[in-house]
C-alpha cells in the first residue's frame, strides 16, 4: 500500500554534489527576480541524467544535468534537450517550459539547463497510491491517457514545431539497431548470450523505415507526472534527452519494453518502470490496438518493435552498471543491474520468436 505523494526532492547523493557557490551567482546573474539564498535538492529517481531541485526564496526550479563519469556524450546533449523543449513548450502542455541552459562547465562541472517546476504525483516502482489500487475503472482511464497523450506526440506537426532538423529519419531504423549493438559492446561487462542472439536478430531483420514522427524515446509511468487531483491527467512529460525525429514504431516497441504484465519473468516485477500490474491495467497488446487506432498506423512486425525495445532498454541497464562496475558512481542502486540485463534479454529472445507476442 501507498499514500499519495506528491513528487519530493531529498539531500543530494554522495558524488553528485554541486557547487553551490557558483551556481548561485550564476543564476543571480543570468535569471531576473531571483531572491534569498540557494538551496538545492535531488529527485532520487531517474538512471540517466541527475535532476536537482533549486529552492530560492518562495521559488523553485530544477536543474538537469549529465552523470557524474558520463562516457557517452551524445545521450547527455542538454543543449538538444533544452531546444526541444523550447519549442515543444508552445505547442504540447505536457512539456515543462525551460528557462536557462549553460555550456560552461566550470559553474558545476558540466553544461546543464534549469526550468520550470511542475507539481504532481510520478508513479515510479511497482508500487502504486492507494487511490488507484483501489480503483480499477481508474487504473484502466489512466492507461488510455497514457497511450493516448503518446499518440498525440505522435501525431504532432512536428516541422510546424521548428524541430524538423532535430534527426535523420531516413535510415533511423538501421541506425537505432547498430547503434545501440555498438553501445552493449562499448559497455560489456558480464557476458549475456541472449544479449547477442537479440543484437544478431535485429540486425538481420529490420524492417523499413516508418512515417517520421517526433518521438520521446523513454516514454513510460515515471517520466509523465500526474494531477494529484485527478489521477488521469498527465500534467508533464518529463526527460527528453533522446528526444528525435524519427520512427514512431520504435518508440511504441520502447514503451511496451517498460511495461510489466504479471506474466513476466518475476524478476522484472520488481524492476518495474511504474505500476503496470495493479488491476485494471492494459495489456500491451490492448495498449498497441489503441495506439494503432489513435494514430492511423499499422503493421505486422510488432514483435520487432518490441524485441527493439527490450534490446535498447537492456543497453541502457547495462551501460549504467558499467557506469558503477567502473566506479564512476556508488548507487546502490545499481550494484544488481546485471541481472536486470539478463531478464530483459531472455524476455527479447521469447519475443522476437514469436510474432503474436507484443
Amino acid at each position: 500500500m501507498a499514500d499519495l505523494v506528491i513528487d519530493q526532492a531529498v539531500p543530494v547523493r554522495e558524488g553528485e554534489t554541486l557547487d553551490r557557490e557558483r551556481l548561485e551567482t550564476y543564476l543571480d546573474e543570468h535569471l531576473e527576480n531571483q531572491g534569498g539564498s540557494l538551496l538545492i535538492e535531488q529527485f532520487p529517481s531517474g538512471f540517466s541524467n541527475l535532476t536537482y531541485l533549486l529552492t530560492i526564496g518562495d521559488e523553485q526550479l530544477v536543474l538537469r544535468r549529465p552523470p557524474f563519469g558520463n562516457e557517452v556524450k551524445s545521450a547527455h546533449d542538454m543543449s538538444r534537450e533544452y531546444r526541444v523543449l523550447s519549442s515543444l513548450s508552445k505547442v504540447y502542455p505536457p512539456a515543462p517550459r525551460p528557462l536557462l541552459f549553460c555550456d560552461d562547465p566550470s559553474i558545476i562541472g558540466d553544461h546543464f539547463y534549469v526550468m520550470e517546476r511542475r507539481h504532481g504525483v510520478v508513479l515510479r516502482g511497482p508500487d502504486a497510491p492507494d487511490l488507484l489500487r483501489n480503483n480499477e475503472q481508474m487504473v484502466r482511464r489512466l492507461c488510455e491517457s497514457f497511450i493516448d497523450n503518446l499518440a498525440t506526440l505522435h501525431t504532432l506537426d512536428y516541422k510546424a514545431t521548428g524541430l524538423g532538423d532535430l534527426g535523420r529519419p531516413e535510415g533511423y531504423v538501421e541506425r537505432q539497431v547498430t547503434g545501440w549493438a555498438g553501445r552493449y559492446d562499448n559497455a560489456r561487462t558480464d557476458d549475456h548470450p541472449e544479449m547477442e542472439e537479440l543484437s544478431n536478430w535485429l540486425l538481420a531483420n529490420q524492417p523499413a523505415d516508418g512515417t517520421p514522427a517526433l518521438i520521446h524515446n523513454d516514454y513510460k509511468y515515471d517520466n509523465l507526472m500526474l494531477d494529484a487531483q485527478e489521477m488521469t491527467r498527465i500534467v508533464a512529460v518529463l526527460d527528453w534527452e533522446m528526444a528525435t525525429i524519427g520512427d514512431p514504431l520504435m518508440d511504441l516497441g520502447t514503451t511496451l519494453a517498460y511495461w510489466i504484465e504479471p506474466s513476466d519473468p518475476e524478476g522484472l516485477h520488481f524492476r518495474a518502470f511504474g505500476p503496470t500490474m495493479l488491476p485494471g491495467s492494459m495489456s500491451r497488446e490492448e495498449l498497441a490496438s489503441r495506439y494503432f487506432e489513435k494514430t492511423g498506423l499499422a503493421t505486422d512486425r510488432l514483435h520487432f518493435y518490441c524485441g527493439y525495445g527490450l534490446f535498447k532498454l537492456a543497453v541502457i541497464i547495462q551501460q549504467i552498471y558499467a557506469r558503477y562496475v567502473r566506479g564512476h558512481t556508488r548507487d546502490p542502486r545499481f550494484a544488481d543491474l546485471s541481472t536486470t540485463v539478463e531478464h530483459l534479454a531472455r524476455r527479447g529472445v521469447q519475443v522476437i520468436h514469436d510474432d503474436n507476442l507484443p
